[in-house]
């Protein structure tokens, strides 16, 4: 079995798979050593991989490198994609990973990928395979902390499903502003790469 592991700014998610097929999904806030300990104790685990854009987890890839064979992620890894970001070294474990998984499932096809995390990432995949770019804004939960942080007056508030447009009050309009702001800049940047690229 195999066991594939995101380490991004907020969480870690884990997929044991056998055979490319998964068979189960974890996530976990904290204490990641200790839960992925007892999920190789738990299963027979031969390869491993980690993606990480968050702070160094050394004690987690010395106890992978110990008890699996830990496949680096690293500018090494053979990607099924031609990389024509100028600074290829920049370019985050996890948007690999995604436009890897776009190749498999969308080969020589035009493919947008939007991944919304802490940050929102948008890749962009040409029909010849290629690696062009895209862009990275700010995700949900750092907006509502930002408006908190840079302010005097503004509350932090915790995301909500709304279904308005138009705020009435200090809280209502923070959370149309974020979410209203989000969805228009997705289906903005949707529209814009489909006059661009029209397949």
């Amino acid at each position: 079995m195999n066991l594939v592991i995101d380490i991004g700014n907020s969480l870690l998610k884990l997929g044991i798979f056998r055979k490319n097929i998964q068979e189960n999904y974890f996530e976990f806030r904290s204490n990641y050593l200790e839960n992925v300990r007892a999920i190789i104790n738990s299963n027979s685990i031969d390869y491993s991989i980690v993606s990480n854009v968050s702070s160094e987890c050394d004690n987690l890839i010395n106890l992978l490198s110990n008890e699996t064979i830990l496949i680096p992620f690293n500018s090494n890894l053979k990607i099924p994609f031609k990389n024509n970001y100028q600074s290829k070294d920049t370019l985050g474990h996890d948007r690999i990973a995604l436009v890897s998984s776009s190749i498999k499932h969308y080969p020589d096809e035009n493919v947008l990928i939007i991944d919304i995390g802490s940050c929102i990432t948008y890749d962009f995949v040409n029909f010849k395979n290629e690696y062009v770019g895209g862009a990275i804004s700010p995700g949900l939960s750092m907006r509502y902390k930002s408006l908190n942080t840079f302010t005097n007056n503004l509350p932090h508030l915790n995301p909500k499903k709304i279904s308005y447009l138009i705020g009435k009050n200090s809280s209502e309009s923070i959370h149309s502003g974020v979410i209203n702001g989000i969805v228009f800049e997705i289906n903005g940047l949707i529209d814009n790469y489909i006059n661009e690229f029209n397949d």
